[in-house]
């Protein structure tokens, strides 16, 4: 498959996802948005199998599957569209293609039903599921010393993912998927029962969102090592996000009755934000 239909599925593909990240990747320069919607378009594909409906072992045995065809993803020619993109943005691009591993390995993670008893295993989990991402994508930016930036791309990543968690604590909850470490819920008095969590769970909602933020703040130190264009994409990606830690944190009440998401206008003003942050 030519490269061009290929990259309009993986476009296609970014933009039906309703994603927070849709709008931060389109500020990037014309191919390196193509390839950013590669590497989206594939990562999609891998969580949808960790989040759908399989058991959990024809969910495994499909992330098996993945894992072998990620392995050969610069030797063949490929047919699907998401893997053809992909493979001719990484002969573009210096991108690690390695942490798809590591995405699989945490799709594994949710298939298996992984407890989280400290938080070095939710950290774990999110440098495999989140972090992996930030490093891919960071195969895609111009950057100054993509040493440093890896590290700090891969924490951005975390801060990010401890966001989901927070944002979508009580569905996943109620489908048995606990991120939050056993021993910060022992720490503030909260239990599971029923599908819920009870207690003093606003104050362990408040702990976490203060965490993330001083995770987010750590990350996006990467944004002065990055060209203007890659630095507006990562400030309107991880601009959404801080504000919806802003408002758990200020309201931890809000992430147990629904799942909390911005405004438009909210989404206007962070994308105006970080185009001026990003010329400053």
């Amino acid at each position: 498959m030519t490269a061009a239909p290929a990259y309009a599925e993986c476009r296609r593909i970014a933009r039906a996802s309703g994603s927070t990240f849709y709008a931060g990747m389109r500020l990037l320069p014309e191919d390196r948005r193509n390839a950013i919607f590669a590497l989206y378009a594939l990562a999609r594909r891998i969580d949808d199998v960790a989040d759908g409906e399989l058991p959990a072992d024809a969910k495994l045995a499909e992330l098996g599957r993945m894992r072998d065809q990620l392995s050969r993803t610069r030797e063949q020619d490929a047919t699907d569209p998401v893997i053809a993109a992909v493979a001719d943005a990484a002969a573009r691009y210096p991108i690690p293609l390695d942490a798809y591993g590591d995405l699989v390995d945490g799709a594994e993670m949710d298939a298996r039903g992984h407890v989280y008893v400290t938080f070095a295993d939710t950290e774990l989990y999110s440098r495999r599921v989140a972090g992996s991402i930030g490093r891919l994508a960071l195969g895609v930016f111009e950057t100054s010393d993509r040493s440093r930036a890896e590290a700090l791309a891969d924490d951005l990543g975390v801060a990010l993912q401890l966001t989901n968690i927070l944002r979508d604590l009580s569905e996943d909850v109620a489908v048995g998927r606990v991120y939050l470490p056993e021993e910060d819920r022992t720490r503030f008095g909260c239990r599971l029962e029923n599908g819920r969590l009870d207690g003093p769970v606003e104050l362990l909602v408040a702990f976490e969102a203060e965490r993330a933020l001083g995770w987010l703040e750590r990350g996006l130190t990467l944004v002065p090592l990055l060209d203007r264009r890659s630095a507006a994409c990562v400030l309107a990606m991880a601009g959404a996000y801080r504000r919806l830690l802003e408002h758990i944190a200020a309201a931890p009440a809000i992430v147990l009755e629904a799942r909390p998401s911005l405004r438009r206008w909210e989404k206007g003003w962070v994308l105006a934000r970080s185009l001026a942050r990003s010329t400053a």
